[in-house]
């Protein structure tokens, strides 16, 4: 699969390896000190239908994402980065790679994926609604403005979370916050704040793959409890990307990606394009 690259994702990913080679701490490094991951604005409003054809070429992509090379980047952590190989499935067959991508239209976030993978796993034995993480699911963490202090998820820290069950339960779009009082607060993201699309098999060759389309309003979410000093697109972010694949594991696989867990300090800055720069 081709996937366009939007140019500051190599700059980043360049940083972020050098980065690697030097330092001790993704916390300390490249979380801190590599250049800001720029989200793109786009110039339409793109419908949600779970075809990226309308804005993935505008978005910020850095290609595609496997647990090889995710071994290879400055986050990658044997505990947490790992797949599930299960007892049906065919020994050496590919399990999981993936492209993500981010855009925003002043408004909305949108968060893309194109997924290759062998097994569709969305039952959990121990099923709650806040356990998107034990069954096939994206979700995209955001530091919200990036204040430099190691927290997890009090104020400020976002997880929006999509279970990928093309039945589209009330749990599949799922948030965890906190606020000024408390922390891991976790949710429903509200119908009105989210919409978002799950395309199973579009590529005709794997029940399993999908593609995935979401947004996000941002006034409702992000910008709550942010100072209302200076525009949104003005701040400075961070985040991470977590791709949970358990295939049938009691708690599976995960490719976190851009950070190392729940410590926002581990997450990698992240700006929004703005009406100036575009």
């Amino acid at each position: 699969m081709l996937t366009r690259l939007y140019p500051p994702a190599l700059h980043v990913l360049w940083q972020l390896m050098l980065c690697t080679s030097t330092c001790f701490s993704l916390t300390s490094c490249a979380a801190q000190d590599v250049e800001a991951i720029v989200i793109p604005l786009l110039d339409k409003t793109p419908a949600i239908d779970g075809d990226l054809g309308e804005w993935k070429l505008d978005a910020f992509s850095d290609g595609e994402w496997d647990m090889a090379r995710v071994k290879a980047s400055p986050w990658y952590e044997p505990k947490r980065n790992r797949l599930v190989v299960d007892s049906n499935e065919v020994p050496g067959a590919a399990d999981l790679r993936a492209a993500y991508y981010l855009a925003w239209d002043g408004h909305h976030l949108y968060f893309g994926a194109e997924v290759h993978d062998n097994v569709n796993d969305v039952m959990d034995a121990k099923h709650e609604p806040k356990r998107w993480y034990y069954k096939d699911a994206i979700a995209l963490f955001i530091e919200a403005p990036r204040d430099g202090v190691a927290e997890k998820f009090e104020e400020g820290d976002h997880a929006f979370c999509f279970v990928m069950d093309n039945s589209k339960p009330d749990y599949g779009a799922w948030w965890r916050h906190g606020s000024a009082t408390e922390a891991y607060i976790e949710e429903p993201i509200p119908t009105p704040s989210v919409d978002y699309a799950l395309q199973m098999n579009p590529w005709g060759e794997n029940p399993a793959d999908y593609i995935f389309e979401g947004r996000i309003d941002v006034s409702s979410t992000l910008a709550l409890g942010m100072e209302k000093s200076k525009a949104f697109a003005e701040n400075e972010f961070s985040f991470m990307i977590v791709h949970c694949d358990p295939d049938g594991g009691e708690y599976g696989g995960h490719l976190l990606i851009y950070g190392k867990g729940d410590n926002d300090a581990t997450w990698t800055r992240m700006k929004f394009e703005h009406a100036g720069q575009h």
